[in-house]
């Protein structure tokens, strides 16, 4: 077995990369940016190698860097993870000719199967049922313009060395593929170095569901069941779970066959992901081979009780698999929600900052139920302007569907981030909403049930009583505790009223408290007698309370006259006050926001890469302002209504803040 391992990756792919290799007893060596040089994969590893500046294409993706770093700390294997260098065959073949192990395919099953273009043309001639589309290059925008026409609208244009739903874009006419083909470009240069493009039918209301395989060099390969990848933002994957809601066993089994066949077809080792878009009928079509591990694997990993990067280590290290197909069960059900640097009330565009609080749920490995949180940050750490907004995948397991979702809704409501915008709001509403519930959704979810955006979540009134009832009773506790330290009240049980108004979206309830040593019992005026209990204490940023026999998990926060609290997707703030006070406070007026509607903000942090107009010009609804790079993705900035430029304050190159005014308008 290898004494040394080099993870040429960062963040938590390299994280969980390294964990398993220090289960095997190998030593690893991590790689890092400038950005990076705090970063956790960089504490967790033995040692460490610097290979450049903060941007991806300045020292993540230079191969001679990395073979430096190889060369200098003397590691006999390399593991890639996913993304960067991890399907690029220069990278395999430079291994090989230094004598180094690469834990992945050979460089033929990389050119093959890795290159969309390719691995698309070695499916249809192998009989493989594709998706129709156009495989050769395309050169200029007017191209793609053309090939659009000829397959129909709409397509689907994607980087061949792409993934991780960069350098994709969806275009419904001209205009937009011609805006499309630009941005993929630029996007796929940035990310892979390969600005390659490919067009192909978009399938609408399609499932998309992988299938994940491993095969050895002595001729072996198996399947380990499949993910359900159809909740996805932009082609990015948000929501997976394994195995999927949807498949029977007999479409599995014709999947799995079909996915080691093709494997086996080219030569295939190590672990790898063949992709399909499902439809209704259950009928499957080949859409790409990822020739690496995938971002979801430990969903896989839960439900077969296989360790994936274990794997691909010992069959990168010349050993058999000792998995036959027939060993490969399939064993409760895991979902996997990723927790990215995004704010979903502003359009999910990427946030960057300080974590100044990051306190994941705790992990559990129980047999009846687990929680696992794969991640590479810490609290204090920076969010990097230059990388994927992943920050963490948090995985649930049970031996239900259904009970793996309430395991994931806790899990959640759980997590505390603070100092950048994020998605866990967002990841909780999905697992609240029917269709996720039911298993009966596609890849159009998130554009069909949030077509305006994220705007959180309005929580039914059975939700909101318990909300009411576990602020009153936190309240109460607050004001004891307040009249203790200033002397109002001795240690006796006191004086402090029973009788409070409690307000929180819109809604005004009333409500009676009777304490006891156990808890609360809150009476609502004409309504429902909940038990509250709980070991919160003010000043306590999470509150895990029981109401009505049924846990509730608030993150905290303070707001004069009450709480801000987060749960469930909701961001609420509560107030509890005396009924005297409640009357008081509905006779005072509401501050109203300032008005912004004739300015351009900055909705991210981020660079401009051009500006589209000019002082004086008449924009129409929906035409292109500018364009603002961040975390790698280009997003084009569109007029809301019609207007005339009158300020510009930006200019390309500049870099700006958060609701930074970029123009005005008359």
């Amino acid at each position: 077995m290898f004494n040394k391992i080099l993870v040429a990756n960062r963040g938590e792919i390299a994280c969980r990369v390294i964990k398993t290799a220090r289960k095997m007893g190998i030593k690893t060596v991590a790689i890092y940016s400038d950005a990076d040089k705090q970063a956790l994969h960089v504490q967790m590893a033995d040692e460490a190698v610097h290979i450049g500046p903060p941007p991806a294409n300045q020292s993540y993706i230079v191969i001679d860097n990395v073979m430096a770093a190889i060369k200098s700390s003397g590691a006999e294997a390399v593991h890639p993870g996913y993304g960067f260098l991890s399907e690029n065959a220069k990278f395999a073949e430079a291994l090989a000719q230094a004598g180094v192990a690469f834990v992945g395919p050979p460089k033929g099953a990389i050119e093959k199967m890795g290159d969309k273009i390719t691995s698309k043309k070695i499916a249809q001639e192998a009989g493989v049922s594709t998706v129709p589309g156009y495989m050769g290059l395309i050169e200029d925008a007017d191209e793609a313009v053309k090939i659009s026409n000829e397959i129909g609208y709409p397509v689907m244009l994607k980087a061949s060395a792409g993934g991780g739903g960069k350098g994709m874009r969806i275009a419904w006419n001209d205009e937009e593929a011609r805006e499309g083909f630009q941005s993929s470009k630029n996007e796929a240069a940035n990310s892979f170095g390969d600005d390659r493009i490919f067009i192909e039918k978009f399938v609408t209301q399609p499932r998309h569901i992988e299938i994940q395989v491993l095969c050895d060099a002595h001729g072996n390969g198996i399947y380990l069941g499949e993910r359900e990848c159809s909740i996805q933002r932009r082609n990015q994957k948000v929501v997976e779970e394994a195995p999927s809601p949807f498949l029977d066993e007999a479409t599995r089994k014709a999947m799995g066959e079909q996915a080691v066949a093709l494997a086996q077809a080219v030569g295939y080792t190590s672990a790898g992901t063949v992709e399909f878009i499902v439809d209704g009928e259950k009928n499957f079509y080949f859409l790409e081979m990822n020739t690496r591990l995938q971002v979801e694997h430990p969903v896989t990993e839960l439900i077969t009780g296989v360790d994936l990067v274990e794997q691909m280590i010992r069959v990168a290290n010349g050993e058999a698999l000792t998995l036959e197909q027939a060993d490969v069960k399939l064993n409760g059900w895991a979902i996997e929600n990723r927790l990215y640097a995004e704010d979903p009330y502003r359009g999910f565009l990427p946030s960057i900052g300080r974590l100044t609080r990051y306190r994941p749920p705790a992990e559990v490995a129980e047999a009846s139920h687990v929680v696992r949180n794969d991640t590479g940050v810490y609290e204090g750490g920076e969010i990097s302007m230059y990388y994927d907004p992943m920050i963490a995948k948090l995985c649930t397991w049970a031996p239900t569907r259904g009970e793996a979702i309430e395991r994931m809704r806790v899990a959640l409501d759980s997590f505390e981030v603070e100092g950048i915008g994020h998605n866990l709001p967002f990841l909780s509403a999905v697992m609240d909403h029917p269709k996720f519930v039911s298993g009966d959704m596609t890849t159009a979810f998130i554009a069909e049930e949030y077509p305006d955006g994220f705007e959180g979540v309005t929580l039914v009134e059975g939700e909101l009583h318990r909300i009411a009832a576990a602020c009153a009773a936190m309240h109460r506790v607050a004001e004891i505790r307040r009249a203790r330290v200033s002397g109002r009240m001795d240690n006796h049980e006191r004086k402090v009223g029973s009788d409070w108004n409690v307000r929180l979206q819109g809604q005004s309830y009333d409500v009676c408290i009777d304490a006891d040593q156990e808890g609360s019992t809150v009476r609502f005026e004409d309504g429902p007698e909940l038990r509250v209990s709980g070991a919160w204490t003010p000043g306590d940023q999470l509150a895990e309370m029981t109401v009505a026999d049924a846990p509730l998990v608030l993150k905290v926060g303070k707001v004069s006259g009450g709480f801000r609290i987060r749960t469930r997707g909701a961001d609420l703030k509560v107030h509890v006050r005396t009924p005297l006070q409640a009357e008081l406070a509905r006779k005072m007026p509401e501050k109203l926001p300032p008005d912004t509607s004739k300015m351009l903000l900055c909705p991210m942090p981020g660079l401009v890469v051009k500006l589209d107009v000019a002082v004086g010009d008449e924009v129409q609804d929906g035409q292109a302002l500018c364009t603002i790079e961040a975390m790698k993705m280009e997003n084009i900035l569109r007029a809301e209504r019609k207007g005339v430029v009158s300020k510009i304050n930006a200019a390309a190159g500049d870099s700006l803040a958060v609701d930074d005014v970029i123009m005005e308008f008359e």
